[in-house]
């Protein structure tokens, strides 16, 4: 059998004979293989070994007694873990217990459990593991050699681990302070459109011999430099629209070019109208003012979306669902956002930051929303130095041993302190209610209870924030009492509420009282703050504002449901009125040719 294996006994340190054997590290992260069934270590290792080796250690652990143990010493000698691969079943009755423990020793190592095909009645106990957190990934032992069905598994999870562990191919590097606003926002927007990205801190040893080796010892932090372009150009303190054009992004559209579909937004409904509306031959145009994937895109882990069993970042899905649309032909405008939109059904105009205009037959409307502001003057001085609006996925594991508070009582909340939890010594949940059941879903619910290091407090708002430097301490008030009290504090993530993206709007577009567009049947009979409701003699069609031909999806819409799968669907269904709105106009333009 191939792989390093580690003796059957209650003591798993290495021994001068295991190191001799090769228990040092050697650059190679590890896949540790454990059962107490011979016969499981024996399949599991020869299949990974044939596959991963040159690139993996594989380690094989006899006595699941002292896995942790043994993932603690390949740790301290410098052997990161990317996968422990353990039985369950007749065999193996702990094995979920088993893994579980391999968190608290390294938070971003997988924990998957790998089961005999047919073994129904591991079923429960999988799903239930999961929910809870005790594992992170399960699959089929192998049934043959080669079995592609387990090695595409096995690619997910070592593709899932490398993007959350960092390092590796770096497409930019990034020199600047940690606790830097520009930082901050630079690496969550690096982050969330699935850009490789290096940060090194203008402050230590490798960071001030990146600026040398620039030459740019006195510029303004940070410092970008692109590795992945030919002349490698080097940025201080780019703009949006500076590092647009360094991208490539600045492509001019032909003055006059007429688009079937302009998409405002490239969040999930957005994407989705994209996908769909290229595919069936629109000539399709979206317009993204800061990352793909929108808030969705800052979600460490989704679990209920469908079709996706074992569960899938909000990054991965965006950016999948971007490059769907990209394919069928959309073309994309980055680092920019629609400041006014104006015109009439068939020829509506958008002027972007840039000053540009693009012109489009017909609109989509899937801006979203923002969080809401805390409006707490002190903790407002510490934004980027404590403070994060947002999940914050690029900040999580500068958050190790810290302890960390995560505002907010919905979905987006409960993923962003389950990722943070990896790394925080605590991580405490701060909701005005006294309930997480009547916003968040069950499953995250579940997993926030049964973490150690999760907590929950309920009727407690935020009212003040102190800190030098950097957040040091947190003012918490009693929403039933009034009573306040200081906490010590490393961080604080909010996501509260949500404000409607639709500012650019003006009053052409007819919105509710908190800034969300109407839609459809909620513009007949009302037309809010002056004439903007709906002025045809037809009746508006689903998603239809009160401009005909401009429609809204997702979270900006009035009335939406805040879920990923139903802003997709949203967007999707947007695409059929559309082409109704598109083959109408032509059918005017044909009439008036004859």
């Amino acid at each position: 059998m191939t792989g390093d294996r580690v003796p059957s006994n209650q003591d798993t340190a290495p021994t001068d004979q295991d190191q001799a054997r090769g228990n040092g590290s050697d650059g190679r992260a590890a896949i540790v293989v454990v059962s107490h069934d011979a016969g499981i270590r024996d399949t599991l290792s020869r299949e990974l070994s044939g596959r991963y080796a040159a690139d993996y250690r594989i380690v094989v652990c006899e006595d699941p007694a002292g896995l942790g143990a043994h993932v603690r010493d390949l740790v301290r000698a410098g052997t990161p873990v990317a996968l422990v691969v353990g039985g369950l079943g007749t065999e193996d009755p702990d094995g979920i217990e088993v893994l579980a423990g391999i968190r608290a020793i390294d938070p971003t190592a997988s924990r998957v459990v790998a089961v005999r095909w047919g073994a129904w009645e591991t079923a429960r106990p999988i799903f239930d593991a999961v929910t809870l957190g005790k594992i992170d990934h399960w699959m089929y032992r192998p049934k043959e050699t080669p079995d592609e069905d387990f090695h595409s598994s096995v690619a997910q999870f070592l593709s899932e681990w490398s993007q959350l562990r960092g390092g590796g191919f770096e497409a930019v590097q990034m020199i600047g302070q940690s606790w830097s606003v520009r930082s901050q926002e630079l690496r969550d927007m690096f982050s969330r459109n699935g850009i490789p990205t290096g940060f090194y801190d203008a402050e230590s040893d490798r960071g001030r011999q990146l600026l040398r080796d620039q030459g740019l010892e006195s510029a303004d932090l940070p410092v970008i430099v692109l590795r992945f372009a030919a002349e490698r150009p080097t940025l201080a303190n780019p703009s949006d629209l500076e590092l647009a054009e360094a991208f490539g992004l600045m492509t001019p559209i032909p003055e006059g070019e007429l688009f079937d579909v302009a998409v405002v937004g490239a969040g999930p409904a957005g994407l989705a109208a994209a996908v769909y509306a290229s595919s069936e031959g629109l000539r399709t145009v979206v317009i993204e003012r800061e990352a793909i994937g929108g808030q969705a895109g800052t979600s460490s882990m989704i679990r209920n979306y469908p079709g996706f069993a074992q569960g899938i970042s909000g990054a991965r899905l965006a950016f999948a669902a971007y490059q769907q649309a990209w394919l069928f032909g959309s073309t994309f405008v980055f680092l920019r956002q629609v400041d006014n939109l104006s015109g009439e059904e068939g020829r509506y105009r958008l002027r972007l930051s840039d000053g540009h205009t693009l012109t489009a037959r017909s609109v989509v409307l899937a801006s979203g929303v923002s969080y809401r502001r805390l409006g707490v003057p002190g903790l407002e001085k510490l934004l980027g130095r404590g403070l994060f609006y947002g999940a914050g996925v690029s900040e999580a594991a500068a958050m190790r041993g810290r302890k960390v508070f995560v505002v907010g009582g919905g979905n987006s909340a409960g993923q962003a302190a389950m990722h943070l939890s990896r790394w925080a010594e605590q991580v405490t949940i701060l909701v005005r209610g006294q309930s997480l059941a009547d916003s968040m879903s069950d499953y995250l619910v579940r997993e926030i209870d049964a973490t150690p290091n999760v907590g929950v407090r309920h009727g407690a708002q935020v009212v003040d924030g102190t800190g030098t430097d950097q957040l040091e301490e947190l003012t918490l008030e009693d929403t039933r009492t009034g009573a306040r009290s200081a906490v010590p504090a490393d961080a604080v993530f909010v996501l509260i509420g949500s404000e409607p993206r639709a500012e650019y709007l003006g009053e052409g577009v007819a919105c509710d009282e908190w800034g969300f567009v109407r839609t459809g049947p909620d513009l007949l009979g009302d037309a809010e703050g002056g004439d903007v409701g709906w002025r045809l003699d037809r009746p508006p069609l689903p998603n239809e504002t009160s401009l005909p031909g401009v429609f809204a999806a997702g979270d900006v819409r009035r009335g939406s449901v805040k879920r990923v799968a139903s802003a997709v669907g949203e967007g999707a269904v947007t695409v059929q009125y559309l082409h109704r709105t598109v083959e109408a106009l032509a059918a005017a333009q044909r009439s008036r040719n004859r």
